[in-house]
C-alpha cells in the first residue's frame, strides 16, 4: 500500500571529493552540478516523489543545513527535517529515521537513499524501486540494488552475489558478503569474477526490520535511539536525539548490518546510476568536445588538451594548452588541478593542506 512507503533521504554529507565547489558552508548535494538550473538533493526529491507521497519524505541533514533544505525543498513541512547535531555516518542517521517513522507507522517500508546521485532512467528506477518494496514488505528481507561494475573502481563498496551469471535487471539475489572499498588488486579480481556488483547505497527494508537487526547486531546504537519511541514526534524529541547522537560510535550502515545480517538480498538496477562521489565520475556523464574534454567557462580557451574536465568561472579569462587526463576546477578564489588517475587522493591532500594552513 502506497501510504506505508517511506524515503529517507540522508543529505548531511560534505562531499569533499568535489572541492573545490563542495565546501563545508555548500556541499555538493546543494549545488547544481549539472548545470541543468536544479540541485542533487532536489532532483533526488522529485525522483522519490514518484515512488512515494510527497508527505512520506524525510530529509535528514546536519543542522547546519536546515535552511538550505528549506530554500531548496519548499514543499517540506519542518517535521520532515531531521537534524543532526554532527555527523555520525550513516548507521546513526538510518536509526533515527527509521525509529523516528516506525513509531508514526508500525507498518512503515522505507527506501534509503543518498541526496547526491545521478540516476539517469527514472521510470527504471521507480520500477526497480517497486519490485524491491514488494520483496520487503512481505518478508524480513534487507535488500541493497546492486550496479553492474564497468571498471576496478576502488570507491565503491562490493556486492557478492549467489546465482551463476549475471543476474537480469530487477531479479533479485540473495547476497554472499559485502567488502567495503577494495584495493585495486582485489577490484580487479571481483569484476573478472563476474559475480560481484557494485553498492549503490540505496536500501529498502521494513522499518521494524532495520531496527530488529539493529538491535542484534548494534545493541548500544539501538538503545539510544530506540528505548522510547514514544519520545519522537513529540517536543522532547530534539534534546533525545541530540544526547544520542553526542554518545554514539561513528559507523556507516554497510559495517554495522549489512556486512554481518544473513537476511540480504540484492537488486541489479540498470537505470544509468552514479553516486557522483568525485570530479571522474562526473565527468563520465557530461558532454564533451571532439578532443574528450568537457570544458564549462564561457572565455575557457583549450588547445591540444584531451579527456580533461575543466570548470571554470565565466568571467575567468583562460588559455590551457597540453594537458591530458587533468581536472581544473576553480571556484571562489580555490583552484584545483589533479590527474584523474589520482583524484582518490583528494581527500588526503586536503587533509595535507588543512594542517599545513
Amino acid at each position: 500500500m502506497r501510504e506505508n512507503n517511506y524515503a529517507v533521504i540522508m543529505a548531511g554529507g560534505v562531499g569533499s571529493r568535489f572541492w573545490p565547489m563542495s565546501v563545508e558552508d555548500l556541499p555538493k548535494q546543494f549545488l547544481d552540478v549539472l548545470g541543468i538550473g536544479k540541485t542533487l538533493i532536489q532532483l533526488t526529491y522529485e525522483r522519490l516523489c514518484n515512488v512515494v507521497p510527497d508527505e512520506n519524505i524525510y530529509i535528514v541533514t546536519n543542522e547546519h543545513y536546515v535552511e538550505l533544505v528549506k530554500t531548496q525543498l519548499p514543499a517540506l513541512k519542518p517535521n520532515q527535517i531531521l537534524t543532526e547535531p554532527e555527523r555520525k555516518n550513516t548507521a546513526p542517521c538510518i536509526a533515527y529515521a527509521a525509529a523516528k517513522i516506525y513509531s508514526i507507522n508500525h507498518d512503515a517500508n522505507l527506501i534509503v537513499a543518498p541526496s547526491d546521485h545521478l540516476i539517469l532512467k527514472e521510470e527504471k528506477f521507480k520500477r526497480i524501486i517497486n519490485t524491491a518494496i514488494t520483496r520487503a514488505s512481505k518478508e524480513d528481507r534487507i535488500l541493497t540494488l546492486g550496479i553492474k561494475p564497468t571498471r576496478p573502481d576502488t570507491g565503491y563498496g562490493y556486492i557478492q552475489f549467489h546465482q551463476d551469471g549475471d543476474l537480469l535487471p530487477g531479479q533479485i539475489s540473495k547476497v554472499k558478503q559485502f567488502t567495503e572499498k577494495p584495493n585495486r588488486e582485489m577490484a580487479e579480481i571481483f569484476l573478472k569474477s563476474g559475480d560481484y556488483y557494485w553498492n549503490s547505497g540505496i536500501f529498502i527494508w521494513r522499518a521494524k526490520t532495520i531496527l530488529k537487526a539493529l538491535r542484534k547486531f548494534k545493541p548500544e546504537l539501538y538503545e539510544l535511539f530506540c528505548d522510547d519511541f514514544s519520545i519522537y514526534n513529540t517536543p522532547g524529541e530534539y534534546e533525545y536525539v541530540n544526547t544520542a547522537f553526542r554518545r554514539c560510535e561513528s559507523i556507516s550502515i554497510d559495517f554495522a548490518i549489512m556486512e554481518n545480517a544473513k537476511n540480504v538480498d540484492v537488486v541489479l538496477a540498470d537505470f544509468d546510476w552514479s553516486d557522483l562521489g568525485t570530479w571522474g565520475s562526473l565527468f563520465d556523464h557530461l558532454d564533451k568536445d571532439v578532443n574528450g574534454n568537457s570544458i564549462k567557462g564561457k572565455n575557457t580557451h583549450v588547445f591540444n588538451s584531451y579527456n580533461c574536465l575543466i570548470n571554470l568561472p565565466n568571467e575567468k579569462l583562460a588559455i590551457i594548452q597540453g594537458l591530458n587526463n587533468q581536472i581544473v576546477v576553480e571556484s571562489d578564489n580555490r583552484l584545483l588541478i589533479l590527474d584523474k588517475r589520482d583524484e582518490q587522493n583528494l581527500k588526503t591532500y586536503l587533509k595535507a593542506v588543512k594542517e599545513k594552513n
